[in-house]
């Protein structure tokens, strides 16, 4: 059973969060520095993997839709976890919230490894490593300094951010295609293998850039009106940001020759190059960039402290990730633990791989992929068993295949991700076992044997659950199962 608890008295963090700052935190959480290195990172298979991106952009919009209407029936924070754990039982809940919580600091490792290829357009242009990594630990910690501040600095510094980042895609998804050149593409399937493989290779690797579509869902309890503002914050977010990165990659294959950006690691800023001539529009969109990298990991910092709270508050976490730091309802334990651990992997990476992001890139992908397959099941799950009483024919037909379209997506983005992607990723989600078994230690202790002549409990009696602290825990539901809540 799970025990849920509360570090303290209150009654939760504050919902501080309007329609525009959640809608500039689902956009700032999408579009960080990822996009602007993935052109780079997608060069190796050729414009093929533009192919792959429509691919990944119709997945990410079923995913969306998907997120969308859970977080109508559920509007609590914690977004897959919370999905997974009332639909499937605490397990499942926890190995969400585990993974998901690998992904976010992973993550943010990745996006601070781009993050450095525009910040060195100025500094260390020789790419030393010890320099590339203090500054790479630089943009970790500047965003938890942020958020260590207060939810309302943090989504104030968001949608500051989002204004910023958004001029140079703007300008390459526009204005920049009207210098592309047909010859700058190159073969198109660069690998060398099947197009298939190519495009299965470059999907997994482009999902990199829609991971964050979700965070309206995770900081739903932080949200004001959560059942109306985190579903149209979560689709109209993935909209506007899949426009923008189909048009700009494109622009950035066309205006870049191919054997340059197999080099490149800072992608936009050479295409403005070349197509103003010079280098003070590079320099520019390297500014942008900058600032879209602060602005992604303030975002997804928040998360990595989040989904962790929201499982810690129901026992399914270490009890430390759910204390909340005086009148600013922050938890400063996620926060730090999770930047200490993006600081780690950084910082191992940068010593041990040469392609640094798109390792990174391929395991967070994965560790997020399965959260989102459990959120498309559940939301089948919700449609077979209830949808047929509540809904009519066309709008169960319609969800139903938006789920199944969403499940079928992340299969394929497991498959694409590789054998030693999946390698890892499944060793660190299996690393969280023995933390499940520490959680769950002193639960259940009605139903152990008792000594040698004692009565055996009644079968019959209602057990009261200890948290993991050993305090008594309020029951919200039977059998490990939480009762989907409906807000219809």
């Amino acid at each position: 059973m799970s025990s849920t608890k509360r570090s303290s008295g209150r009654a939760g963090p504050s919902a501080a969060l309007g329609l525009p700052a959640t809608s500039a935190l689902v956009i700032g959480s999408i579009i960080g520095t990822g996009v602007f290195a993935l052109p780079s990172a997608l060069a190796p298979y050729g414009p093929i993997s533009l192919v792959a991106f429509v691919v990944v952009t119709l997945g990410a919009l079923a995913l969306a839709g998907t997120f969308g209407a859970l977080s109508k029936r559920t509007p609590a924070s914690g977004g897959p976890y919370v999905y997974a754990r009332e639909t499937f039982g605490e397990f499942a809940g926890f190995l969400n919230a585990w993974s998901y919580w690998i992904t976010a600091w992973a993550g943010n490792a990745a996006i601070a490894v781009a993050w450095v290829g525009y910040v060195e357009v100025f500094v260390n242009t020789g790419h030393r490593t010890w320099i590339s990594v203090l500054i790479a630990l630089t943009g970790l910690w500047i965003p938890a300094a942020v958020n260590l501040t207060g939810v309302r600095n943090t989504g104030a510094f968001q949608v500051v951010t989002i204004v910023l980042k958004f001029v140079p895609l703007l300008f390459m998804a526009t204005l920049g295609l009207l210098f592309v050149d047909p010859d700058n593409f190159g073969a198109f399937n660069a690998s060398g293998g099947s197009a298939l493989g190519a495009i299965s290779a470059a999907g997994a690797i482009a999902l990199f850039s829609y991971l964050g579509l979700e965070a309206a869902s995770v900081v739903a309890s932080r949200v004001r009106e959560p059942a109306r503002n985190v579903p149209r914050a979560t689709v109209y977010g993935t909209l506007a940001c899949a426009v923008i990165y189909l048009l700009g990659t494109l622009a950035v294959f066309g205006t870049v020759s191919h054997g340059e950006l197999l080099t490149s690691s800072a992608p936009f800023t050479d295409a403005a190059n070349n197509i103003m001539g010079g280098t003070w529009a590079g320099d520019a969109v390297a500014v942008a960039a900058i600032v879209s990298g602060i602005g992604a990991l303030n975002g997804w910092t928040m998360l990595c402290a989040e989904m962790p709270y929201a499982a810690a508050r129901d026992g399914l976490f270490p009890a430390a990730f759910a204390r909340l730091r005086g009148d600013k309802d922050v938890p400063v334990f996620g926060i730090v633990a999770s930047t200490v651990l993006a600081s780690l992997i950084t910082v191992f990476s940068y010593t041990r791989f040469d392609d640094v992001f798109t390792r990174i890139v391929l395991l967070s992908v994965l560790t997020a992929v399965i959260p989102y397959l459990f959120s498309a099941a559940a939301q089948l799950y919700w449609l077979l068993v209830h949808g047929r009483a509540r809904l009519d024919r066309r709008a169960l037909a319609r969800d139903a295949t938006v789920a199944v379209l969403a499940m079928g997506f992340s299969y394929w983005s497991i498959q694409g991700s590789g054998y030693q992607t999946v390698y890892y990723g499944l060793f660190v989600l299996l690393l969280g076992l023995p933390v499940y078994v520490w959680l769950k230690r002193d639960d259940d202790v009605s139903a152990r044997p008792g000594p040698a002549g004692s009565a055996a409990p009644d079968a019959r009696a209602p057990e009261t659950p200890q948290s993991p602290s050993g305090r008594r825990a309020v029951i919200p539901r039977s059998r490990g199962r939480a009762p989907l809540r409906h807000h219809d």
